[in-house]
């Protein structure tokens, strides 16, 4: 049970196929003229990328890139993780184990690859659940049992000190692996720290005028993109039947999030692509589920050594409360451009931090 695999990405033409007839047949909504996008991705906007999904995208293209790197699936815990597995040709180089999120995947580090490979051993994995590491079988993935199930495979790796990078769900995750394996683990750098306030009037005193502009982004996303997650934690499987039977439904579900201009087309359809062709639509989501209704979550603060990165077209971590439920964070980085998917829109300045980061531990 613990043998590890090599892994090949080759999805049938058949699949291809029916996914051009899927979107040439697409029943598509209506929309209240003016409107924008108020209510949502316009119809517009949505129709183009199924046109350019449909006509220009180039599905083997992405199997190529991803194919051109190692690629793994080792079972623990009863299910399949899939990872990349890329090693330095330095002798001196560092495990470092990158943890991506949801609507993601692993395509969002491949852009940043090289720019690390000099200085540090690349495991990559597919989190439980979603796309090649999916779907699960059972109930009870929550962000703590993916910690544990990474650590077990670094371990199976044979690798017994290494760091942790996350970003989007990685980022919750990342400090998970922290908890669960500090013996191993020099380090875990983040794009997000996802701490709020208490509700404690305290805590508010003596914010300042960027503390507050931080809060200002995070109650806009709050009130207007945060539907997703709603859903996704109260009844996931209602979602995954439209996802799973259209790919128009599962393109404009992750448009919300990963939208142009902040990623390109490519970039966009190969993340769909990966969770059309591998059916993880609805296993993917239920990780918002089994975190919202899991039994005796965490309450300390963490204290393996934390960094993080943050880019201004991102999430916006506000200083006070992350040191508040992390004890240890000892690097703090701010960019001048670059968004939520770092790695891809900003993959040097993102390998930089990493290295700084690293190199401190």
């Amino acid at each position: 049970m613990t043998e590890i695999r090599e892994f090949h990405i080759a999805i049938d033409e058949a699949d291809v196929d029916e996914l051009l007839l899927r979107l040439a047949r697409t029943r598509w909504t209506d929309q209240v003229p003016g409107a924008g996008n108020r209510y949502g991705d316009e119809v517009s906007a949505v129709q183009e990328m199924a046109r350019y999904w449909a006509e220009e995208f180039d599905w083997r293209a992405v199997e190529a890139k991803l194919n051109a790197f190692p690629q793994f699936i080792t079972e623990i815990d009863g299910t399949d993780v899939h990872f990349l597995h890329v090693k330095s040709t330095n002798p001196d180089a560092r495990p470092l184990l990158m943890i991506h999120g949801w609507p993601g995947s692993v395509m969002e580090f491949v852009d940043v690859i090289e720019h690390l490979r000099g200085e540090f051993h690349l495991v990559i994995p597919s989190i439980p659940g979603f796309a090649f590491s999916g779907p699960t079988r059972e109930t009870g993935w929550h962000s703590g049992r993916v910690a544990q199930a990474f650590a077990t495979l670094m371990a199976r790796l044979g690798y017994e000190r290494y760091g942790v990078h996350g970003n989007d769900a990685g980022s919750i995750i990342a400090p998970e692996v922290g908890r669960v394996d500090p013996e191993h683990v020099v380090g875990v750098h983040v794009t997000q720290i996802f701490s709020f306030p208490s509700g404690d009037p305290a805590e508010m005193e003596g914010l300042t005028e960027d503390d507050y502009r931080r809060l200002g982004v995070l109650q806009d996303f709050y009130e207007n993109l945060s539907g997703y997650s709603k859903l996704q934690q109260a009844r996931p499987q209602n979602v995954a039947f439209g996802l799973a039977d259209s790919p128009v439904g599962q393109l404009a579900w992750t448009m919300q999030l990963m939208g142009e201009p902040a990623v390109t087309k490519d970039f966009l359809l190969a993340n769909v692509s990966i969770y059309w062709f591998t059916r993880t639509a609805g296993s993917s989501a239920r990780l918002y589920y089994e975190d919202a209704h899991r039994e005796n979550p965490p309450s300390e603060p963490t204290t393996v050594p934390m960094g993080v990165a943050i880019f201004p077209d991102d999430f916006q971590t506000i200083r006070r409360f992350a040191e508040r439920d992390h004890h240890n964070l000892v690097h703090w980085s701010e960019f001048e451009h670059g968004g939520h998917y770092s790695g891809h829109d900003a993959p040097e300045l993102l390998a930089g931090d990493l290295k700084v980061f690293f190199a401190k531990m």
